[in-house]
């Protein structure tokens, strides 16, 4: 121990001690998904605290130099080794009590199962020091090698401290509506049993509305299950907010519910309010599973294979390279089923994984927030097929051989996910999420991290042509904008058995006004085709501003393929808005196709003889004869108004503008929509906001024509000159970072959004390490090229889907189907297996690979 003594000595001013805020990684590799109850443990580095597998924890000395590594394992305890264990058998795993995770009565939480052991390894030679052996080293050498330990020890690692782990979903809020509630006069009184819905005769999920005493059934489920929403459409009709749910009550409580606060809620005065209806909390007694119950049976579900599983058939399950699970985080299984189809594709194994190697050497000192080192660290875990492994049962002996089950070792991709969800409002919460939006996401941060070298996401990038004729000129107009998907609509009018669709409408209308319960609907049958011929055919724009009449007047719009992308992705729109604005899914049945031959889309620009709109722009909407005091412009300054740009405040409906506002959206992305329709109405600022949504400048000030000059001609002394320099730092000349702020109203962080999302038309301006560009003025400057796209034929093979089940995309569950070897494979989180009968009908994003001829 005397040697080892002394190299700790010589080396302990290395040894940190965690102080509150430093990230500790001791769960998770920075290279690859090896955690303390992988073979070989972790070693987290005790100066940087980062975790390293066995198989890179020797790159990472060899690197930095750092000696000193605390090497964490963890053993699964088997239910043998339980103090609960009744010696015969296996026991029962305790059903959970509580909607609550890390707390007495809720789900149990994973530290719970392991043994865990902890020792100091001394690199180059792997010498290993325990707390035992620092008892007989020198003071200061056991102190801070001993508080180091303890530190590591007891730090919240960083994937614990990224998600909750002690929750309790019981927490409820005290009703706003308690203290004050109305109770009416009537003479209602409830007896203590036989209850049923006053309009459906339903006779469960019932609940009692405490302000009149009315009894209904609760809400339909998405699987057409629970009551028909009666109780809801009463406080609708009335107003009145908080109904009791019959069946829960007891003399501890009972689910109160709040449709004005549109949550479980405390009622404070409980006993008082069901007094009033002659109900007596202190003789009830329960008779129906709580909302509680009913949250913790859909939790305990949300895993198992039944839920999505093919005609009932049983699946094979799939081990080896490219096979490879993955967990569900908590509503990740988006991200999973997304990450699982993109690393199918070449270009992304190419980028990331092929090179993978010249990744991790050129990573920087904290890998954990490089985006190509976990992007590689992720495909890599994909497609190796190290984590393809059977996982074993919490409740199996270790050493005993049963049958494989369908759950895989797989892949936590915890340091992935807080990653690409870093700074979103959305992605980085454990909220459920739209797949098709995370798709989108993860190619922006693709081409944010691509601005030299391979890009895989000009995969799917390509051209689309709009072309606008004005119906009174017959001049049109031609437009080319990029996309990554296209989003098919789904043309409801168009249904195969429209006549069956018709004929339960009837039913289900007869079935609600005699109060019994509904039957199942018919799924609508819509033809591929139809779907392609909404897609294509032209739309009308009844206020169309034509530069050739100078007026408002009638156009067709009809939408072309200017190029074809290698892989084409096609989202079904199946989630839309009714006319109450909220969302929607459609219950529809599509035969997409397994090739496809789009080649009668192509663009084929203008025609001979074709006249074209002039370039002018619509006049500004105004308010007439009001001036406002000009707005300084980027020449004026404040004691010689003359160089001021004089605007007048555009006339917009505020109406429109205040119901854009109730939906959510940012008040000046609203203005915007209003400003830009041109008034015309809710409807086409609506489709205004959804065609923008993705815009860097989405929620930027309403900037009209005249408050600023040109890019490139103006001075930059108005510019916060450490802005400038900033975005200068990252490789971007003066040029580039003046016109991304002049772009973004001279917000630093949206600058950089824009900059990156407008490379392709920053390409004609020099990339410099500083100074201005030599591409002289604005005038004389060459055109900027178009965005870079592949083309080739419309000729194309599906060989992956996504699919979705719910009733929103912001809740349910996604699985994806891809085609490997002639196979279709059903990725369901840690879940692989050969699919029976893959239901090419029922999915949301389809992946079509181009043939080759």
């Amino acid at each position: 121990m005397t040697e080892v003594s002394e190299i700790l000595m010589s080396i302990l001013s290395t040894i940190r001690v965690p102080r509150p805020g430093d990230r500790v990684h001791k769960d998770e590799c920075a290279f690859s998904f090896a955690s303390p109850e992988s073979d070989g443990g972790l070693y987290v580095c005790m100066n940087s605290f980062l975790g390293f597998g066995s198989k890179y924890v020797e790159r990472h000395h060899a690197k930095t130099g750092q000696r000193a590594y605390l090497h964490i394992t963890r053993t699964r305890k088997t239910q043998k080794e339980d103090d609960n264990n009744s010696g015969s058998g296996d026991p029962p795993k305790k059903k959970p009590t509580r909607l609550a995770i890390g707390i007495e009565g809720g789900f149990d939480v994973e530290q719970e199962q392991y043994e865990e052991e902890v020792k100091v390894v001394l690199f180059p030679d792997r010498q290993e020091v325990t707390s035992d052996d620092l008892a007989s080293m020198p003071d200061v050498v056991r102190e801070r090698v001993s508080l180091s330990m303890a530190g590591l020890q007891a730090a919240d690692s960083v994937s614990h401290t990224l998600q909750v782990q002690q929750w309790d979903g019981e927490v409820r809020q005290e009703s706003k509506h308690a203290a004050e509630l109305k109770q009416l006069d009537n003479g209602v009184k409830i007896p203590p049993c036989g209850w049923k819905c006053e309009v459906c005769d339903l006779q469960e999920n019932l609940w009692m509305n405490l302000t009149d005493g009315k009894v209904f059934c609760g809400r339909r489920y998405f699987d057409g299950s629970g009551g028909n929403n009666h109780a809801l459409l009463h406080y609708q009709q009335t107003g009145y907010p908080l109904a009791v749910k019959l069946g829960t009550i007891t003399p501890d409580g009972a689910d109160v519910y709040s449709y004005d606060e549109d949550d479980m809620v405390l009622d404070f005065k409980l006993p008082e309010h069901l007094s009033h209806f002659g109900i007596d909390m202190m003789t009830m007694e329960k008779t129906e599973r709580t909302m509680t119950e009913l949250e913790i049976a859909v939790n305990q579900r949300v895993g198992e294979w039944e839920v999505i599983q093919e005609s009932g058939t049983t699946l094979r399950p799939l081990w080896g390279p490219g096979l490879t699970g993955m967990k569900n985080l908590g509503n990740s299984c988006y991200l999973n089923s997304v990450m699982q189809v993109l690393f199918t594709i070449p270009d992304f194994q190419t980028k990331y994984v092929s090179i993978i190697d010249k990744i991790f050497n050129e990573a920087p000192s904290d890998p954990t927030q490089d985006f190509k080192t976990q992007v590689a660290k992720l495909g890599y875990g994909l497609l190796s097929g190290e984590y393809s492994k059977v996982a074993p049962d919490p409740g199996d002996d270790p050493n005993s051989s049963t049958e494989p089950r369908g759950d895989q070792v797989g892949i936590v991709p915890r340091m992935f996910k807080a990653l690409v969800g870093r700074g979103h409002p959305e992605f980085s919460t454990n909220r459920q999420q739209d797949a098709q939006e995370f798709l989108l996401h993860f190619i922006n941060m693709v081409e944010r991290n691509c601005r030299s070298g391979m890009n895989p996401s000009e995969a799917f990038r390509f051209l689309v042509e709009e072309k606008i004729v004005c119906q009174q000129s017959q001049k049109a107009k031609y437009t080319q904008r990029v996309d990554y998907i296209v989003q098919l609509p789904v043309p409801m009018d168009q249904a195969t058995n429209m006549e069956e669709l018709q004929e339960a409408e009837r039913r289900r209308e007869e079935v609600e006004s005699s109060g019994a319960p509904p039957s199942a609907a018919p799924r609508a049958q819509i033809p591929f085709a139809a779907c392609l011929a909404a897609l294509s055919e032209p739309e009308t724009l009844t206020d169309f501003w034509s530069s050739a009449v100078q007026s408002k007047t009638t156009a067709t719009k009809t939408t072309r393929f200017a190029s074809f992308p290698d892989h084409l992705v096609i989202q079904i729109k199946k989630f839309t808005f009714g006319l109450d604005w909220v969302p929607k899914k459609l219950d529809v049945s599509i035969d997409v196709p397994d090739t496809l031959d789009l080649s009668a889309l192509l663009a084929m620009g203008q025609q001979p003889g074709e006249e074209l709109l002039p370039e002018v722009a619509p006049p500004p909407l105004m308010t007439p004869d009001v001036e406002v005091k000009g707005i300084l412009g980027f020449h004026g300054n404040e004691e010689d108004d003359s160089l001021y740009s004089p605007l007048l405040s555009p006339v917009l409906d505020d109406s429109t503008v205040s119901q854009l506002c109730e939906m959510g959206f940012p008040l000046e992305a609203c203005r915007k929509a209003v400003y830009y329709t041109g008034n015309t109405g809710i409807d086409a600022a609506m489709n205004w906001v959804m065609g923008h949504m993705e815009d860097p400048d989405f929620s930027a000030p309403l900037v009209l024509a005249g408050s600023s000059s040109a890019p490139g001609t103006t001075p930059t002394e108005s510019l916060p000159e450490e802005h400038l320099a900033t975005i200068v730092s990252m490789g971007f000349s003066r040029d580039q970072a003046t016109r991304a702020l002049r772009a973004t109203n001279n917000v630093l962080e949206r600058a950089v959004d824009w900059i990156f999302s407008h490379l392709d038309d920053l390409e004609s301006m020099d990339v410099s390490e500083g100074g201005r560009s030599e591409g002289g003025s604005e005038a004389s400057r060459e055109p900027p090229p178009g965005p870079r796209v592949r083309d080739g034929t419309g000729k194309y093979e599906l060989f992956a889907f996504i699919s979705h089940m719910g009733t929103s995309t912001m809740c349910g569950h996604y699985v994806c189907h891809i085609k490997k070897d002639q196979q279709w494979v059903i990725f369901n989180d840690q879940k692989v297996c050969a699919s029976e009968k893959p239901p090419k009908d029922l999915g949301y994003l389809y992946f079509y690979r181009r043939v080759v001829e």
